[in-house]
């Protein structure tokens, strides 16, 4: 389709990013776990943090294909993807009323089965905004020029709204604000929701294909088998570590940290290889590198994704003096210190994968990230801790980098998205594997010791390097 582009049209299309993720650096690493540290206690705020991120995550999976499939085939005179963000955005500041209703007047383990609601709710809301928002680049920029798009998204998604959380949102709840930053969060949505409406789509008269059922099914089950190998994992990890009671301390210490990077190990492994083979069959077999690169990417994405998730814990354990509210300026601070970084690195290693090649950067990103973890873990103040952030943040923007060009490279050429499109098991599967198997280690062990695990992670995803052959591989059969 022909269309002229105007300067307006960078910001329009991608401006919904900013509130998706002002949403994300808002709930995750803030006022989720401040809530549920509220509700449950300090002994047990890690466990049930763990279960809710677990359920969440697996819900916007599935949300995101089925929004992706009905926006996909929507005939809506105000064109397919627009008013699937409309829903998703006014819906989401419904949840986030109920969101400041649960904070202000609840209390104990009813307060956080409201909250545990409530944030399922919120992952309904926010993923049906986000599956449409990410149809609106392919459906309406040329080839020629998604790659300036691609980057104006970058911006929206990463440094914008991590500057804006961290100076505007993050000084509202460390002062106990709860309202003020949900309402100021709901205004971010509803100003980046009217932006988007200037976005000029086209209805489209019938739906391009027949709605097939089938490749959602089988994400459903895929969905359901991840979960529940995440689930027993989880409960072979407690019930080991729970034998360890009567160890002296350093026993105990050096025996949960063994069996924790076990367990979230085998949860990777053992959930990438049955997944894939569910949505891939028999082809799977003849895609090893494809799973060892999913398996590499997950490995990583664990260790990268529940150190945000978990930073506030940390940071209240290492640092006595911030407790409660007084922990979310560090920890949006250090969040923020990571984002810029990851802006900061992702471009040059593109060119450095081009010169050296994708591996090298891969197993150099995973040992520089355990690095920044050995280095958050040790600080002994906020300079340290910053500075570690910044080490993490550029290993996770070489690997991004490196990571995907490497993916795109061992994929069947024919079916190139369909099997991208399972690299999500990694987005979604790292948040759960990490926090409901790790969230109980930080509770019975410490923060640090949780932390530490993540760090080693980012060297087992470097020995994942091993089973992947570069180059592309055996055409699948279709």
């Amino acid at each position: 389709m022909k269309r002229v582009i105007r300067w307006y049209d960078y910001i329009t299309i991608n401006i919904y990013y900013f509130g998706l993720s002002a949403r994300n650096q808002t709930l995750t690493p803030l006022i989720i776990p401040l809530l549920v540290q509220r509700f449950m206690g300090e002994e047990s705020k890690g466990t049930y943090y763990g279960n809710i991120r677990l359920w969440a995550l697996m819900i916007a999976l599935l949300t995101q294909a089925l929004i992706g499939m009905l926006s996909d085939r929507s005939t809506s005179r105000w064109g397919k993807r627009r008013p699937f963000i409309v829903a998703g955005a006014l819906s989401e500041i419904v949840v986030f009323i109920g969101i400041g209703v649960i904070a202000a007047t609840m209390e104990g383990a009813t307060g956080y089965w409201m909250l545990f609601a409530a944030y399922i709710l919120s992952m309904l809301t926010a993923n049906t905004g986000h599956a449409a928002a990410q149809g609106l680049i392919p459906d309406l920029v040329p080839e020629n020029m998604r790659g300036r798009f691609s980057g104006v998204k970058a911006f929206f998604e990463l440094p914008a709204p991590l500057i804006f959380v961290s100076f505007v949102i993050t000084r509202m709840v460390t002062a106990g604000n709860i309202w003020g930053a949900l309402i100021t969060l709901s205004a971010v949505v509803l100003v980046c929701m009217g932006l988007t409406m200037f976005v000029r789509e086209k209805p489209q008269e019938k739906a391009p294909y027949a709605m097939d059922w089938k490749p959602l099914s089988r994400l459903v089950i895929m969905t359901l088998v991840f979960t529940l190998i995440i689930l027993g994992t989880g409960a072979l990890v407690n019930l080991l570590v729970g034998m360890t009671t009567t160890l002296s301390y350093v026993g105990a210490f050096i025996i949960t940290a063994i069996v924790g990077v076990l367990g979230m190990a085998m949860a990777i492994g053992l959930g990438v290889w049955s997944s894939l083979r569910i949505s891939l069959g028999d082809e799977a077999k003849k895609q090893a590198s494809f799973t060892w690169w999913v398996i590499n990417r997950l490995a990583f994405l664990v260790g990268a994704t529940n150190l945000a998730g978990f930073v506030l814990y940390f940071i209240q354990e290492r640092f006595p003096e911030l407790q409660g509210e007084a922990a979310a300026g560090p920890t949006s601070m250090l969040i923020m210190f990571v984002g810029i970084a990851i802006l900061i690195s992702a471009v040059p290693a593109g060119w450095l994968t081009d010169r050296f090649g994708n591996k090298p950067l891969i197993a150099f990103s995973g040992i520089l990230a355990t690095i920044g973890t050995i280095t958050v873990t040790a600080s002994t103040g906020m300079p340290m801790l910053y500075a570690g952030g910044l080490l993490i943040g550029i290993a996770i923007g070489i690997f991004y980098s490196a990571n995907w060009a490497l993916g795109t490279q061992i994929v069947p050429e024919e079916q190139a998205g369909r099997y991208l499109g399972l690299s999500n098991l990694a987005g979604a599967g790292a948040g759960a594997i990490g926090a409901y198997i790790g969230g109980p280690i930080g509770d019975g062990m410490g923060y640090m010791l949780l932390m530490s695990i993540y760090g080693f992670l980012f060297l087992v995803s470097t020995l994942a390097l091993f089973g992947i052959k570069e180059g592309k591989q055996e055409k699948a059969v279709v």
